[in-house]
This record gives C-alpha cells, structure tokens and sequence, in this order.
C-alpha cells in the first residue's frame, strides 16, 4: 500500500466501477492482499491466455483500502508504467519469477484514473488474450 495517500471516494468508486465491468470481472476479497482488499477475479467462463501469470485461484489483480493497486502486466508494459511512473515493481516480482508484478499508484485525479484504468485494462487483456478497449468501460 501507499503511505501518505488521501484517498479521493469519488476518484475510488469509479476506479472499482470501470474495473468491475469489465467482462468475466467479480469482486470479492482478495486471497493474497492485505484486509479490505478487493481481488479482480476472473470468472470461471473467462479462459486464461496466462494462467502461470495468477498468483492464487482466479485473481489478477487487487484494490487496496488505498486505492493503490498490484496488478500482473507484460515485462515490457510494467517497465513502460514504473518508467512514466505510474508505479513501481512488486517487492518479490523477482523472486517469483513475475517481472510484470507491480503496484500502480492510487489516481489522485480523473486523469490519473484514466491511465491507471488503462493499466488494469491491460492487465486483463494480458491475463485473458481479449482487447477490450478501456474507453468502453468510461460510459
């Protein structure tokens, strides 16, 4: 989690609304993050591209009580987003042998939101193989 973050409530419900349409998408708690944590979990009719890329059960990624997020993202788009720093890597993504692992910054304003919607999008599109399009989930 983030330290010395004021979360924004409105920014954070339309961060868990976009992230929770998208398709196949539930929200339950997370099995691997800490209390309060929201997992992003593929339902059982959504097939895998990566499964290796889920840590536990069918959960992609999570949503701190922060608004601050881990999520699996392709080596080379993690290393784009920790570079625009939109985030950092996950303290163990090496250990487990997941360079993609990272933790995205709680969006602070609507156009943070945007880009760390964008990153959860594609989280899921590498996780799955679909190409939803993030400016779906805006409406």
């Amino acid at each position: 989690m983030q330290i010395d973050v004021a979360l924004e409530p409105a920014l954070d419900r339309e961060l868990r609304r976009r992230a929770y349409a998208l398709p196949g998408v539930v929200d339950r708690p997370s099995v691997i993050s800490v209390p309060g944590a929201r997992a992003l979990w593929l339902g059982d009719d959504v097939q895998l591209k990566r499964p290796e890329a889920i840590l536990r059960g069918r959960e992609f990624a999570h949503i701190h009580p922060d608004g601050s997020l881990h999520a699996i993202l392709s080596e080379d788009r993690a290393a784009e987003a920790i570079e625009a720093g939109w985030g950092e890597p996950h303290p163990i993504a090496l250990q487990l042998g997941m360079p993609g692992l990272v933790m995205l910054y709680t969006p602070l304003a609507m156009e943070e939101l945007d880009v760390v919607v964008q990153l959860v999008v594609d989280s899921y599109n590498f996780v799955t193989g679909r190409s939803v399009d993030a400016a779906t989930l805006k409406s």
